[in-house]
């Protein structure tokens, strides 16, 4: 078998010790080699034609031309490359990483706001070297080898349902979220009759920060998870960065909840909590959508989902950044339709309006 190319890395960030952590880290993956090191936008423009990287490593805060100018000039020169913003866990760095998304970067990976070489390794190891693989189709074969298990070993029984209207839509999307959620939930009337709760991978600011993103956006309202607010028709909720969100009944209103319990595949907040609540309380009377993102959060909720009898539609590989989560769920074979980005909100306004027929 020939030995595949390593996936070249040009790494653009102004401080000495993370260039330095950051190149030894990606040198130390066989499937990875650095393709160049620049120490602001500027020089990483200058050199990006010569290198060719298949993905660029993205500091925000630079001299001469940061992160954010540089994303708009990178864009100009090439509209598909992979780039993955780093950025702090401050107020300052969220916002400037969802305008850095908002204007063409793929993906974001936080770094700690003081230099900590511990803190930033763990990071480098934990977070960005598989954000690396996946954007860059690093072929592994453990997400299709795991699904076909899963699939030969399972019966996925379903109950049989009259075709009803949804009244609930959950939502579960990671990488390449807050892009796909800013081009679907506009797609949705004002007079939605149902409630539309949203996990996306995100630590603690930026969700609050991406909710009101959204809201200047969207015909319906959206904002951050507030503990024990009751689900509200046409209104769109999303789960607080660092928190997992459920749903429960009380006194015959469905209210969310938000705790921090383990982390679910790596997750918090996770998309399997939210779906397996969202099954228990409403049953065949929901519709779970799995937008692009890594990994297999979400799999085991469609499972149960799919088992009450409702419906559950991914996004295509073709429309999706990583096709993770929504690829797992369809190879899995609990995806009752696989669908474009594009043609989601009008699935989702057609499930809540006028049910449609149910897989038995």
């Amino acid at each position: 078998m020939p030995q595949l190319r390593k996936k070249r890395v040009l790494i653009v960030d102004d401080a000495v010790v993370v260039r330095k952590a950051l190149s030894d880290a990606i040198s130390g993956d066989p499937a990875l080699e650095v393709a160049g090191l620049a120490g602001n936008g500027r020089i990483a423009l200058a050199k990006f034609p010569q290198l060719n990287p298949d993905i660029v490593l993205l500091d925000i805060e630079m001299p001469e031309m940061n992160g954010l100018e540089t994303v708009r000039e990178l864009r100009k020169l090439d509209s598909r490359v992979p780039i993955i913003m780093f950025s702090t866990l401050t107020e300052h760095g969220a916002s400037a990483t969802l305008e850095a998304l908002a204007l063409g970067a793929t993906d974001y990976v936080t770094k700690p706001s003081s230099v900590d070489m511990t803190v930033t390794w763990e990071t480098v190891l934990g977070e960005l070297l598989p954000r690396i693989h996946a954007l860059c189709r690093v072929p592994d074969g453990l997400g299709n080898a795991i699904a076909k298990e899963r699939l030969r070993g399972a019966r996925f029984a379903r109950k049989i349902v009259p075709a009803l209207p949804a009244q609930v839509v959950a939502i579960g999307v990671s990488t390449g979220g807050p892009d796909a959620l800013a081009r679907l939930l506009p797609t949705l009337p004002a007079k939605l009759p149902v409630p539309v709760v949203i996990v996306q991978h995100m630590p603690p600011i930026f969700t609050a920060m991406l909710a009101a993103r959204l809201a200047t956006k969207s015909q319906i309202p959206v904002h951050e998870c507030q503990f024990g607010e009751p689900l509200t028709p046409g209104c769109a909720v999303i789960a607080p960065g660092d928190f997992h969100m459920v749903v429960s009944k009380e006194n015959g209103t469905a209210r969310l909840k938000t705790h921090q319990g383990a982390k679910e595949n790596f997750c918090r907040p996770s998309v399997d909590v939210l779906f397996r609540s969202i099954a228990s309380v409403y049953g065949p009377r929901a519709l779970g959508v799995v937008l692009t993102g890594m990994g297999r959060d979400g799999v085991d909720g469609c499972e149960l989902l799919h088992e009450e009898g409702a419906r559950v539609v991914v996004q295509d590989e073709a429309s999706s950044v990583v096709w993770g989560m929504p690829g797992f769920v369809a190879r899995s074979g609990l995806a009752d339709k696989i669908l474009p980005l594009d043609q989601i909100g009008a699935e989702i306004v057609s499930a809540v309006s006028f049910g449609s027929a149910v897989r038995v």
